[in-house]
């Protein structure tokens, strides 16, 4: 049969649905291990006679990436042509704002626009108050903040409108609500997922699963599995202070064109984090995310 255009709408690893020009959805299996298919890429693809309906064939290209760090220190690409990166914060879980901070890191070398999600807030918990001043200082840095509560709705109208003509990239740790609010956004989506997991016969929690979703009113969202941490990928991000702005802001300043900004003299970035011209806990994750990908770097070149 002839190859058709589509686009993919949910990916379980090998096993993806693809949604052709007509809005049909076929189940199908990616040709060829080294062909690497994710949620939201556009393909072509060959509808067969088979159970699993179709084969993709070849990837078209992609306008943007997202990819963090797998389990052996090599990028995985998380989901591709998405125009907004949307992360969730509440309490509970314990926050982590660190985990924050990379996510924020993956949308400054993607290029991609991120807003910051305070889920939750109508439980009023001990630490909402420490979210709401981190919220604020992620607003200083110029990026998108918002605060919802998926259970009783509150902030939902004002979230759609800031989702309205991008796809969106949800994103955060387990626990944060991201199904709750899923459900808020896109009336239906949680039974939407169990019907895509009987067909298929994969698990609703493999880790490669994400599904595209559409708004009612404009706009889609790209769910992904909720995790316990991230770091972008290395075919991403291949210097920490490009994600983080308020550091790359000074970095032009350094005494050294390669400052690593941790202890070289005349370090514009360490100098403004001593005096508080950068938050400390902003300049400890750039530290931490330095840390991280100088010891990955070494575990790929095999020492």
């Amino acid at each position: 049969m002839a190859r058709e255009s589509g686009r993919v709408v949910a990916s379980f690893g090998r096993t993806v649905q693809v949604e052709d020009a007509r809005g049909e959805r076929i189940d199908c299996s990616v040709f060829g291990r080294r062909l690497e298919i994710v949620c939201a890429d556009r393909v072509e693809f060959e509808r067969t006679d088979s159970a699993a309906g179709g084969i993709v064939h070849a990837r078209l290209p992609r306008d943007s990436v997202i990819s963090r760090v797998n389990s052996r220190g090599e990028a995985e690409t998380l989901a591709a042509n998405a125009t907004q990166l949307v992360i969730v914060l509440a309490d509970p879980p314990l926050p982590d704002f660190y985990l924050v901070d990379r996510y924020l890191a993956a949308a400054e070398a993607a290029r991609l626009p991120a807003l910051i999600v305070l889920n939750k807030v109508e439980s009023e918990s001990t630490r909402i108050g420490q979210c709401r001043t981190e919220l604020a200082g992620w607003q200083r840095l110029g990026y998108a903040t918002a605060e919802v509560s998926a259970l009783t709705g509150a902030g939902i109208e004002d979230l759609t409108t800031a989702l309205r003509g991008h796809t969106s990239l949800l994103v955060g740790q387990s626990g944060v609500g991201k199904s709750t609010l899923l459900n808020a956004l896109v009336p239906g989506a949680a039974a939407h997922t169990r019907d895509i997991v009987a067909k298929t016969g994969k698990g609703s929690h493999t880790t490669t699963r994400t599904t595209l979703f559409g708004i009612p009113g404009g706009g889609e969202l790209l769910d992904s599995p909720g995790v316990r941490d991230f770091a972008p990928g290395p075919d991403l991000l291949h210097d920490a202070a490009e994600g983080f702005r308020d550091i790359a802001a000074l970095a032009h300043a350094c005494r050294f064109k390669n400052c690593r900004h941790v202890g070289e003299p005349d370090c514009a970035v360490r100098a403004a984090a001593e005096s508080g011209a950068i938050a400390e806990r902003r300049y400890r994750s750039y530290c931490q995310l330095l840390d991280l990908m100088e010891r990955l770097g070494r575990k790929r070149r095999g020492y």
